[in-house]
């Protein structure tokens, strides 16, 4: 079967083949969360089990299919620019969850077409599953010392895996290149990336901006600085990324402005701009009280200026106490700043 070839027709720039014996990561996995490092994604604890015995999650299972889709580089580096909202780049266009889904359909009733009926499970981001693990085993990527999967041409890509009962030839995995580079341990702004290949997810700031939903700890707020839904910063420092390409793909190009949009233009959306803006967006799940959260943080670290300081006097009623909590926090910076 052409299964590689249909992959790359249907947008994926990789595919391989692992099997489902993810034994040897288990362990690590729960040490990881016995430690708590998981913060209150309690989810992943639930779910710890499927998560490294992939035949339990979907009886039968021999192999897995798992496919890269790249969804872009391009010229943007660090500093990042103030005053802007940074929205982490896999977020900027269509939520990658339903465009890596049905690709993944397709390709199962490609090979169904050819080979009969068969078992599978198509997944992408949306099942306790090991993605990284699964895609260093496939032979797709490596595991770079952030944990992000990566490859030569970077880490800007999404992951997505079919879970099947056919006996594919397994894959061998690829040597990692990240050599004594410390780049992305080094530049973390929480110092949530402890060391090479250890994250603590509490401390992360796509984790405290996507994730959590209750109040962001306050000593790591002003180390969050203008990211308002996820964090770049370990990749783009990445010498690997230096070498990715623009996505091709038409979904996953930037939407609503999100590459240049201001703190105080975000900031002033109502729940129907939030709701009708970010449809079809994966920004949309964290609902519009946690959006304006994390703008608030964006905006108490923002230059101060007449804009900013009015922006937040705005909402200091807001209905929400996990709003009004993270406006005041703000408004008190500003304060400060002018004392």
């Amino acid at each position: 079967m052409q299964i590689r070839q249909w992959g790359r027709e249907l947008g994926f720039q990789a595919l391989g083949f692992a099997d489902a014996d993810l034994s040897a990561a288990e362990p690590r996995l729960l040490e990881w969360l016995a430690e708590g490092r998981h913060g209150e994604m309690e989810y992943m604890a639930r779910h710890a089990a499927l998560r490294a015995r992939p035949a339990e999650l979907k009886p039968g299972t021999l192999r897995v299919i798992s496919c890269r889709m790249e969804y872009g580089g391009g010229a943007e580096a660090l500093p990042l620019p103030t005053g802007k909202a940074y929205v982490a780049r896999y977020a900027r266009g269509r939520d990658y969850h339903k465009v890596l889904r049905r690709r993944l359909q397709t390709l199962c009733e490609r090979v169904e077409r050819e080979a009969g009926p068969f078992g599978y499970r198509v997944f992408a981001d949306s099942a306790p599953v090991m993605e990284v693990e699964l895609a260093v085993r496939a032979g797709i990527a490596w595991r770079g010392k952030h944990t992000l999967a990566l490859e030569r041409t970077g880490s800007w890509f999404f992951l997505g895996e079919v879970y099947t009962d056919l006996p594919l030839p397994v894959d061998a995995p690829v040597e990692e290149h990240c050599g004594t580079c410390r780049r992305c341990i080094d530049i973390c702004p929480t110092q949530a990336i402890t060391g090479p290949y250890q994250l603590d997810a509490r401390r992360c700031i796509s984790y405290l901006t996507i994730e959590h939903k209750s109040s962001i700890p306050e000593e790591l707020r002003p180390l969050i600085g203008n990211r308002v839904y996820g964090c770049d910063d370990c990749q783009l420092v990445c010498p690997w990324n230096g070498f990715a390409q623009p996505a091709a793909e038409e979904d996953f190009q930037v939407r609503n402005g999100l590459d240049r949009a201001t703190l105080v233009e975000l900031f002033a959306w109502s729940e129907k701009d939030f709701d009708e803006r970010l449809r079809g967006s994966p920004i949309r799940r964290i609902g519009y009280e946690r959006w304006l959260r994390n703008l608030a943080v964006g905006l108490g670290n923002a230059p101060r200026s007449p804009a900013v300081v009015a922006a937040l006097r705005a909402r200091a009623d807001h209905p929400s106490a996990l709003v009004r909590e993270h406006v005041q926090w703000a408004i008190s910076r500003h304060e400060a700043l002018a004392a």
